[in-house]
């Protein structure tokens, strides 16, 4: 006697299976990214974690073009912008085009440390996803960036 075919899964329920498996997703990425500013300074929100990165990635620029990345007032950029040069980890200096404004760069000590903890996080990932093959993480990553790129996701993310 053989065993009957599973349901068919519906779209409905793959799509909730989809929200819940995100959901488990931005928990977890929430705590990494607290675990990641710590692990770059002590005193880092984590807010500010993705700010560093930001200016990295995509500096020298000045605090207000992060305003709308970050959909926040330039008031609170500003805050946090001086929290991370206050810690060493953000640079300031004149705009060139425009005397009056500065820009933004990530500092040597902040481009180390935050070298350091992606080299960490790789080694982690790299652990605990042992058993998946080159092709299985390419593979993985690419349904993310088309889910993201579905999502209506920045390309600059």
């Amino acid at each position: 006697m053989s065993t009957p075919a599973p349901a068919a899964l519906s779209r409905t329920d793959a799509l909730r299976d989809l929200e819940a498996e995100v959901g488990v997703l931005i928990r977890r990425v929430r705590r990494v990214i607290g675990e990641r500013a710590r692990a770059v300074h002590p005193e880092l929100m984590p807010s500010s974690y993705l700010m560093l990165g930001y200016v990295r990635d995509h500096g020298p620029l000045r605090a207000s073009a992060m305003c709308a990345v970050f959909e926040i007032d330039k008031g609170a950029i500003s805050r946090q912008v001086q929290h991370l040069i206050e810690l060493g980890l953000v640079d300031r200096s004149p705009d060139p085009e425009d005397g009056r404004a500065t820009l933004l760069s990530v500092s040597a000590h902040g481009a180390e440390r935050l070298a350091a903890v992606a080299a960490e996080r790789r080694e982690l990932l790299d652990e605990r996803l042992g058993d998946w093959p080159a092709e299985e993480l390419r593979d993985f990553a690419v349904s993310l960036r088309r889910y993201n790129d579905a999502l209506g996701i920045p390309a600059d993310r």
